[in-house]
């Protein structure tokens, strides 16, 4: 049976973000995610967390400067200082929200840029991180991107991914899957979740095209959460979709999966 979280940065965006925490209480929501929480101060979004009384499953690590158009700084070799900087920043405030996953984005490659010294600079970045959250009793997560929506993402499969944990072999580094990222690649939904699963910690949702609520797009999700359940997945699934209209107003897809 599946249980959704609500990914804060997407949904619910008609309010400020300190107040889609008792939104999404309120939408019968479980759980929260987000994508930065750095925009506010931990303590801020950690008492609007407990007023709501909701945890927080999953964000991710500082990526740069977002709004000039960087998604991560992990392959980069002139960044590695900021990039450990940012995994000390990532573990006071999941300290402070009581999180246990981070999520890593790995970053788009230069161009021109040696994929070999881009790859073995992820991998020291991610070994360092793994072994830093892990102290903190935090799972590291890497996500495979699709090239289509961000052309240049270092990783765009699970098997890019899982790769990559091999290279690093720490047990404190795993798979973020997401079903849109994976349907926008051609990948095989169950066939490449039933591969991987052992290091998937987390799996996030959007309908493919277009990104929206489930039921917008091509995606057979009864079949991929039915594949889940037989996997035994039993975590949350990270609604990080861009709403048709108003949030709540595209919420009828859930009654669906109850």
């Amino acid at each position: 049976m599946p249980r959704f979280a609500a990914n804060l940065s997407l949904l619910f965006t008609e309010v400020p973000l300190l107040d889609r925490f008792a939104a999404a209480r309120a939408a019968g929501f479980t759980a929260v995610e987000m994508q930065f929480p750095y925009v506010e101060p931990k303590e801020a979004l950690a008492a609007r967390l407990a007023e709501a009384g909701l945890p927080l499953v999953l964000h991710n690590l500082p990526p740069g400067d977002w709004t000039a158009g960087e998604r991560g700084i992990a392959i980069l070799p002139e960044r590695t200082a900021e990039f450990r900087n940012g995994v000390a920043r990532a573990i006071d405030y999941a300290g402070a929200l009581g999180c246990r996953r981070i999520n890593c984005l790995a970053g788009l490659a230069p161009p021109g840029a040696e994929r070999v010294r881009l790859r073995a600079t992820l991998i020291e970045n991610l070994a360092y991180a793994a072994d830093a959250l892990g102290k903190a009793g935090i799972r590291l997560l890497i996500e495979p991107i699709n090239s289509r929506d961000m052309p240049g993402f270092f990783l765009n499969r699970l098997a890019d991914a899982a790769s990559v944990i091999e290279a690093v072999n720490s047990d404190n580094l795993f798979i973020q899957a997401d079903l849109y990222h994976m349907a926008r690649m051609g990948e095989d939904l169950a066939t490449e979740l039933a591969a991987h699963h052992v290091r998937i910690a987390h799996i996030q949702i959007a309908d493919a095209p277009g990104r929206h609520e489930p039921g917008t797009g091509r995606i057979d999700f009864s079949a991929a959460f039915a594949a889940l359940d037989r996997l035994g997945y039993d975590g949350f699934l990270g609604c990080e979709y861009l709403p048709v209209a108003d949030t709540e107003a595209g919420f009828g897809w859930m009654a669906t999966y109850p």
